[in-house]
């Protein structure tokens, strides 16, 4: 029965999982969008060419990171589903709490402040207005995605929690690890006799005499 459950916890939390890793796909190639349009409208790629004209493109750099953590956190969410590993699940659960608290602490600086917009620098590549603009003209759709993202990553760090209480698969390698189970049932079993033919045993008597 844990053993059934354990893989519809497992299945579950790769399902759940691979939400997140899109998530994170989808912040990429939107990274990628931008430093093409970067590159199109400044004439080189945004990396490693910082002035004091031009400030480095933070937003570009922000979402590209947070692309690659979230597929990073869908990789190792994957190897801890699939091997139910404590040090795994641990590790899996600490980043996804920390992903909470740092969309938790936006979501309270942009609702709670007013002037949450002096709290980020300039940036040079206009992406962020854009995204700003567009998260203001589609708002309801946008908070339901977010809303929607935030279940998701509860759900995997409840399931990570399930999961990690029931423990890892056991594994048997050889017979000997069934020995103890088995050794009361050796004990109370009868004793075994074995009934020799007297004929064969005379037999057997002749022939080491004739033999000696």
């Amino acid at each position: 029965m844990v053993r059934v459950l354990r893989s519809c916890i497992q299945s579950i939390l790769k399902l759940v999982n691979s939400v997140i890793g899109m998530a994170g796909l989808a912040m990429i190639l939107y990274s990628a969008w931008m430093i093409r349009v970067w590159q199109r409208e400044m004439g080189d790629l945004p990396f490693g060419h910082d002035s004091d004209d031009y400030p480095p493109p933070w937003f570009i750099y922000t979402f590209l990171g947070l692309g690659a953590v979230f597929c990073v956190v869908t990789c190792l969410g994957h190897v801890a589903a699939e091997t139910a590993n404590g040090c795994c699940l641990y590790l899996y659960m600490v980043f996804v709490v920390l992903l909470l608290m740092l969309e938790a602490a936006l979501t309270v600086d942009v609702f709670v402040n007013q002037d949450w917009e002096k709290d980020f620098p300039k940036d040079p590549s206009g992406s962020f207005d854009k995204f700003k603009n567009f998260i203001r003209s589609n708002y309801e759709m946008c908070k339901w995605v977010g809303l929607f993202l935030v279940s998701v990553q509860g759900l995997s760090l409840l399931l990570a929690m399930i999961l990690k209480a029931l423990g890892p698969h056991q594994y048997y390698d050889s017979d000997d690890e069934y020995t103890p189970d088995r050794v009361p049932l050796l004990k109370n079993a009868p004793p075994q006799y074995v009934v020799v033919d007297p004929g064969y045993a005379h037999g057997n008597e002749t022939w080491n005499r004739s033999n000696r």
